[in-house]
Order: C-alpha cells, then sequence, then structure tokens
C-alpha cells in the first residue's frame, strides 16, 4: 500500500479535487439555470395552449408544471454529478450501472405498479386534469389538491386529513374548479306558499347579492331560479342556479342561504319541516264518506 504523504494528498487534490470543484461548480450553475429560466418557458408554454383558462387557472397550471419539471431537473442534475464525482473518484460507473440493471431484473415484476403510476401521471398532467390548488374528487375522495407527482397525487379534505393517491388508482377524476363553478341549490317553502311571490323574491336575492360590492367580483351570473324541482313530502323545492369563479361556490351559496332566510322572514313565507298529519277515524277534511 503507498505511504500517504502531504504531497500525495496535494497531487490528488491538485489532479481530482479540482475537476471535482469544477463539477460541483457546473451543477450549481445548472440548478440555477433551471430556477432562473424554466419559469418564464413554462408561462409562455402554458400561455400558447391556454383554453378558456383564467388568470388562476393558468397560474395553477404553471405552479404544477414548474414543481414536477424542477423535481426531474434537480433529480437529474444531482444523479449526474454524482455519476461524474464517482468516475473522478476512480470508482468505474460500469459495474454500478450494471448492479442497477441486474436489480432493475430482479424487482422489474414488483416494479409494473410503479409504471402503471408514472403512466398515468403523465396523462394527468399532459390532460391538465387537475392542478395544485384546485378542489377535485379523485378516486372517489373530495379534497384541496396540494401536490402532483408522476407517481401519486396528494388531496386535504374538509377535515385536514391528507390522502396520498397513487395514479394508476385514479379512474374518474372530477375537478370543482376548472375555468368556472355553479351555484346549485334548493329552497324548499311550504305548500300554502304563494309561488310566484316566492320565485320573486329569490330573485330579487340573487340580484342584490350579485350587485353588492363585496360579492360581485365573484360572481358572473346571478342565481336566479330554474324551475320548481320537486313536490316533496313536506314542501316544494325551487331549484337555483347560477355561474361564480372557481372555488367560491361555496361560500356564495352560503351568503345566499343567509339573504333568502331573512327576506323570507320579512316576507313571511314558511320554509317547510318534516311532520306528519294523523287522523284518528275521522273523516278527512273534505271527504264526504261517512262512517258506519
Amino acid at each position: 500500500m503507498p505511504e500517504l504523504s502531504w504531497n500525495t494528498v496535494v497531487i490528488w487534490l491538485t489532479d481530482h479535487g479540482i475537476r471535482i470543484l469544477v463539477i460541483a461548480v457546473i451543477g450549481a450553475v445548472l440548478w440555477f439555470a433551471l430556477n432562473k429560466f424554466l419559469p418564464p418557458v413554462v408561462c409562455r408554454v402554458v400561455a400558447r395552449t391556454r383554453e378558456r383558462e383564467s388568470k388562476e387557472g393558468m397560474q395553477k397550471r404553471e405552479g404544477t408544471l414548474l414543481s414536477i419539471f424542477k423535481g426531474i431537473g434537480r433529480v437529474f442534475i444531482v444523479i449526474v454529478g454524482i455519476m461524474m464525482a464517482l468516475s473522478e473518484v476512480g470508482i468505474p460507473i460500469a459495474p454500478v450501472l450494471a448492479g442497477f440493471g441486474i436489480a432493475g431484473i430482479a424487482v422489474g415484476f414488483g416494479a409494473q405498479y410503479l409504471i402503471r403510476d408514472l403512466i398515468a401521471g403523465i396523462f394527468i398532467i399532459m390532460e391538465n386534469q387537475y392542478r395544485v390548488g384546485d378542489v377535485a374528487r379523485v378516486a372517489d375522495i373530495p379534497g384541496l389538491v396540494e401536490e402532483i407527482s408522476l407517481r401519486k397525487t396528494v388531496l386535504r379534505d374538509l377535515d385536514g386529513i391528507v390522502h396520498h393517491i397513487p395514479n394508476g388508482e385514479i379512474k374518474i377524476a372530477s375537478n370543482f374548479t376548472r375555468h368556472f363553478a355553479r351555484v346549485n341549490l334548493n329552497v324548499s317553502v311550504a305548500y300554502g306558499t304563494d309561488l310566484d311571490h316566492a320565485i320573486g323574491v329569490i330573485n330579487r336575492v340573487g340580484q342584490e347579492l350579485a350587485e353588492d360590492e363585496n360579492w360581485r367580483k365573484l360572481i358572473k351570473s346571478p342565481p336566479q331560479v330554474l324551475r320548481v324541482d320537486n313536490l316533496g313530502d313536506s314542501g316544494i323545492d325551487i331549484k337555483i342556479l347560477g355561474e361564480v369563479k372557481p372555488m367560491q361556490q361555496w361560500a356564495v351559496m352560503g351568503e345566499l342561504r343567509l339573504r333568502i332566510k331573512k327576506a323570507f322572514d320579512a316576507e313571511e313565507i314558511e320554509i317547510p319541516w318534516p311532520h306528519t298529519k294523523v287522523y284518528f277515524g275521522d273523516p278527512l277534511p273534505g271527504s264526504n264518506r261517512k262512517e258506519d
């Protein structure tokens, strides 16, 4: 074994250390360039492929693509840098790569699900099914999309529970916040209510909400009565529809319910509740039947 001396260390550092330092510097430059130049490139690509997309939607799309491409780029820079450094130190790369190849064959059958997840993730990103920041139902789990990678989607539901869903398990994905959202609710009134009067009150409340300075920026079309939707057991259901900005439907519906309740109280319009009429052998009102 050759004796280690200061001169040997200096020679090694002069010969190999400088090259390793150059590799590290090049890696740092590539890392900086990735963070510097990737965002404007993604921004231009998203701007060219926009389809009725709002400004907020484009920002979500850009953020999702940036997080994915940055992750892939950083992993590539680190792996290439490590391989070059190992080669410079004197560790042959070919046996390492061959070892990875043998290991890949050994776990190939077990990696089928991983490959399926990666392919599904590519299609999710290419088709822009949902983005980070969207509210979506993925694999029958509703929640806020917090992270998308090629392998999995991360959702946080209303209870704050975080769900990690492999992309290969996703058969149906429903996006609640794409392009626009819709106010869709039913309001019940009692059977003795003048329906024309109730519909007029609801339409007036929806129009006032759309003209309110605190809400008009969120509403695309005022919530208005669509139809009498159902003759229920205890009351008559009136369907209300309106279009709002993405993710604002729940806030607008909450405010609309509040204002309709106050307006109904002022107009003495009854909101029914479940009740049952009981007859103890007496003829029904309006019936001519006589008991024997």
